[in-house]
């Protein structure tokens, strides 16, 4: 611009000539600027408004944003509010299908052991059913609840009495084919193979329905029951518990056999209690005791110097009292000390034979508990043994096992006590046998006449 203007300068004429120029260019400078300002103002107006237009959609897209923000917050909330539901749903889920578990085992143990065939494929596939993973819960749960539709449909048949085919081991031990009639708590069975009929029940160490007899009159009925469907019903108010408990009673053999080995020398004690109480009973009740009369009557005799009268009445009287008696009238000339030494050693050797055989019968008394507890000390050794090997599943197994156990207890207190009692009484039937000879030498010492002084 500067080179220009000096270019101009250069080769201008005049100073008016340059004025004249620059204004010239001025003005046409000041024309495009009016032209460019004039385009500026035509452009400004379609500016603004697009700038309008820009922050109108701002402040929309601002408000759709907060808007969208708030629904994103209420869906997270909703969001939360379902899982929570979920989760509750789940926990349901969980709770019902334990409750369908524990609903599988009750029915499996307290449906009729003549219904277990008919139950067993159902009760095997609701058993997997938790376990599979191919399966959904919706499917798992349906598979259980089937469950509950076999219990209703059961419940229905049973409450009018339903017949059905079945086997059951009969009193002969063989599994017969026959019908069932279950109505309630009560199975009745009737063999198509046998005359056998009677109440199906599940009996300990057989896995199938025992047919057991019932009386002899109730066999027909029970086939005319069966065959006919009309007729008497047998009725048990035990609900089958009056059969269990005679079931359980053994023979006096029977229960002998389930005490083991140690039972015999229990057995054996017992016996040779019983045969030496026997004895000794025989023994000590033929022995006759002096009365203060036969005493009087002898001692009168020697008085009066009758010697041979006193002995033959002394040897009337049988048994260790006679034998006293009659030693102490063949000494009788002797001095009182000697006749008191002679009794005395006649008494000392008149015990031992009386007390002979007691202390077996107390021996048995000692030893016949310690043997009874020896046999259930065995015998839970051995329950015990079983468990560890086959587990404590089946309490009736171990209180089988434990009954068993405690027989030997039981036959060792029956046969102590009455041996207590025994000895206790033959002892004292001793006691007063050998009081009544002491006795009896006391008074002979003292009522016997003394002997004359020997003349020199």
């Amino acid at each position: 611009m500067a080179m220009l203007l000096a270019g101009r300068l250069l080769g201008a004429d005049t100073l008016e000539g340059l004025s004249v120029s620059v204004q010239g260019e001025l003005k046409q400078a000041l024309g495009e600027l009016a032209a460019v300002q004039e385009e500026v103002g035509g452009e400004k107006v379609p500016l603004a408004r697009e700038l309008s237009r820009l922050e109108d959609q701002v402040l929309t897209r601002r408000v759709e944003y907060e808007r969208a923000q708030r629904a994103q917050d209420n869906q997270l909330v909703d969001l939360g509010v379902l899982r929570k539901e979920v989760e509750r749903a789940r926990e349901e889920q969980k709770f019902v299908g334990a409750l369908l578990g524990e609903y599988l085992s009750r029915f499996e143990t307290r449906v009729h052991i003549s219904e277990v065939d008919r139950y067993a494929t159902l009760l095997a596939e609701l058993k997997a059913a938790p376990t599979k993973p191919d399966l959904t819960p919706v499917e798992r749960f349906e598979r259980q609840a089937k469950l509950l539709d076999a219990s209703l449909d059961r419940l229905e048949r049973v409450i009018g009495g339903e017949i059905f085919e079945g086997k059951a081991l009969t009193a002969a031990g063989r599994m017969e084919s026959g019908k069932y009639l279950l109505a309630g708590p009560l199975a009745l069975f009737a063999s198509d193979e046998s005359d056998a009929a009677g109440m199906a029940e599940l009996r300990v160490g057989s896995p199938k329905p025992r047919a057991i007899e019932i009386g002899r009159q109730h066999p027909p009925a029970i086939r005319q029951l069966l065959a006919d469907g009309r007729g008497e019903l047998p009725f048990d108010a035990t609900s089958g518990n009056a059969l269990k408990i005679a079931a359980t009673k053994d023979t006096l053999w029977g229960h002998i056999r389930k005490g083991g080995p140690v039972m015999a020398p229990i057995l054996l004690l017992g016996l040779a209690a019983l045969a030496i109480c026997a004895i000794k009973w025989s023994q000590i009740s033929k022995i006759r005791l002096v009365t203060p009369m036969d005493l009087q009557g002898l001692l009168g005799h020697l008085r009066k110097g009758q010697s041979q009268d006193a002995l033959a009445q002394a040897q009337a009287i049988p048994g260790p009292v006679g034998e006293l008696l009659t030693t102490a009238v063949e000494h009788v000339e002797e001095p009182k000390e000697y006749i008191e030494e002679v009794l005395y050693e006649k008494l000392l050797d008149t015990k031992p034979k009386l007390e002979a055989l007691l202390p077996i019968i107390a021996l048995t008394a000692a030893c016949a508990p310690l043997l009874g507890l020896l046999g259930t000390v065995t015998g839970m050794i051995n329950t015990f043994n079983m468990i560890t090997i086959f587990g404590a599943g089946d309490p009736r197994t171990l209180s089988g096992g434990i009954s068993e156990a405690l027989i030997t207890t039981e036959f060792g207190l029956i046969v102590a006590i009455p041996a207590l009692l025994i000895h206790a009484f033959l002892s004292r039937k001793v006691k007063g046998v050998l009081g009544s000879m002491e006795q009896t030498t006391v008074a002979f010492i003292n009522g016997a006449p003394a002997p004359e002084p020997e003349r020199s």
